[in-house]
């Protein structure tokens, strides 16, 4: 389904108090994200269009400081009597103890993130490891020569961030393509990664654990670093536009390309100016609808058919950037809605 096609009339529902409406009525499900992030408004958009379409209820949380907040929000949620949580875990190997015994009280689903040796019932995302390589290969339009490439990212203890690094990792070194529950990973620390077959360096990858000042700071120190390196790839949505602004500062704009993940204005701005190449949009909101959607059915008792369920991924890149950008735009109105 297309959530982007019903926009319209549900801003005009909006608009009307029907949201408003429901909030005075105990919440069906709750949608908890692994922070705070425009990324998420996104996916709340799909949550408020499933609201309206199967007549539920859903409170968003975003936990501003990582499990233990996402922890606590959890277990308030359970103290009321939740009929079903929807969870991207912070850290999933961790939390999965803790995550065995929210399943064994309420309906459990992941999104956006996994803990497949958890109880929970199915996981709803991108298959991250083939979108590391759909994004590796923007890499290889944006500089087709070949060259140094730096990666930045918030955090790697979250199953899809390693999944999707990996993907850019073996489609620039020109590796065979590895099974989604089977990938084998590089070491955090591996630096200059390179192989007879592939034109790329991958010189290292920087973490910044959801800190934006030192994400910009990781950018100005690999610029300052590498003088030649010849792309930039954030990994998270706010790493691009943190390379974005060191660039700039840096006086770099154009010399440096620049690939992402997600779909933050500065970046969808660059990739507009023509200073970015592209960027992989995991259309956020098919995470909201389909997770309420999944949560509704188990809870009427309609079983999936399976423990995992693909939401497909977009590439964005100039030739289709204006329609892309237009359909995001509503889509942030409608998830900060409520």
């Amino acid at each position: 389904m297309k959530l982007y096609k019903k926009c319209f009339s549900l801003l005009s529902v909006v608009s009307l108090g029907f949201f408003f409406g429901c909030a005075e009525k105990p919440n069906d499900f709750a949608y908890v994200t692994n922070g705070v992030d425009p990324f998420w408004d996104l996916c709340a958009a799909g949550v408020r269009i499933a609201e309206k379409e199967f007549g539920v209820s859903c409170e968003v949380l975003m936990p501003p400081k990582g499990v233990v907040d996402q922890k606590r929000m959890i277990e308030t949620m359970l103290a009321k009597g939740i009929s079903g949580i929807a969870v991207s875990p912070v850290d999933a190997e961790n939390q999965t103890p803790f995550l065995d015994q929210v399943a064994e009280k309420t309906i459990l689903i992941t999104n956006d993130s996994d803990a497949p040796e958890s109880k929970r019932i199915t996981f709803i995302g991108t298959n991250n490891y083939k979108a590391g390589r759909a994004l590796g290969g923007l890499v290889k339009k944006a500089i087709p020569d070949g060259g140094e490439v730096m990666l930045f990212v918030g955090r790697l203890e979250q199953l899809n961030a390693r999944q999707r690094r990996q993907g850019v990792i073996d489609e620039l070194l020109d590796r065979p393509v590895q099974s989604l529950g089977e990938v084998k990973y590089d070491e955090v620390a591996s630096t200059n990664l390179t192989s007879e077959d592939s034109n790329y360096t991958i010189l290292d990858t920087r973490t910044d654990n959801f800190d934006k000042a030192r994400a910009k700071s990781n950018a100005e120190d690999a610029i300052a670093k590498y003088n030649n390196l010849k792309c930039m790839v954030g990994l998270f949505a706010y790493n691009s536009p943190s390379c974005i602004d060191a660039i700039k500062e840096a006086d770099k704009l154009g010399t440096i390309k620049i690939c992402g993940f997600d779909e933050q204005d500065a970046l969808l701005q660059a990739i507009t100016d023509g200073y970015a190449y592209g960027t992989i949009s995991q259309q956020p909101w098919e995470y909201g609808y389909e997770s309420i959607k999944m949560l509704k059915n188990i809870r009427d008792g309609i079983k999936p058919s399976s423990d995992y369920q693909e939401v497909s991924f977009l590439e964005v890149t100039k030739q289709n950037i204006d329609e892309f950008w237009a359909k995001k735009k509503e889509m942030a109105e409608l998830g900060k809605s409520k």
